[in-house]
């Protein structure tokens, strides 16, 4: 390995390297993306083991965390979720699902000075609790929606 690469791959962020190391052929892009995966939290079945892999313990109630999504989703293979935070030095938010299979449908990490307004559809088998889980400042906090499902995603 020459020096010049070298100090490239010292001082590259985790992205950037991984970005780096596709590039140059060394690893495939599923490598890349899966060394960022939280199998634990992925794989979690209840609320308590999910936080746990997340390092959330017992998070706070916060009025500046909004979730939003439909009151009623007429086809749970699609439902759409957002969660924004108005909190400062927000640096991760997830969305769980609390009747689902597993509970983490998403996360985000979130680069520092990033608006913290997130959006994505996930599968739903039935009406359940959907939470935003929202770390910022060290510090995490959670509120909940309930979306009633008439059509199942998961199987239904």
């Amino acid at each position: 390995m020459n020096t010049q690469r070298r100090e490239v791959l010292k001082s590259g962020s985790a992205a950037g390297l991984f970005g780096l190391l596709v590039a140059a052929g060394l690893i495939t892009t599923q490598q890349a993306q899966a060394a960022g995966w939280d199998k634990p939290a992925f794989e979690a079945k209840a609320m308590e083991e999910a936080l746990k892999a997340l390092g959330a313990g017992k998070p706070a109630d916060s009025k500046d965390v909004q979730i939003s999504g439909p009151d009623i989703a007429e086809n749970g293979a699609v439902v759409p979720v957002g969660v924004k935070s108005a909190l400062a030095d927000t640096e991760f938010i997830a969305i769980l699902i609390e009747k689902n299979p597993s509970m983490l449908a998403a996360s985000f990490t979130l680069p520092a000075g990033t608006m913290a307004d997130v959006s994505t559809r996930v599968k739903m088998g039935q009406t359940s609790n959907v939470f935003a889980l929202v770390k910022a400042g060290g510090s995490f906090y959670m509120v909940s929606k309930e979306i009633k499902v008439t059509l199942g995603g998961c199987g239904g």
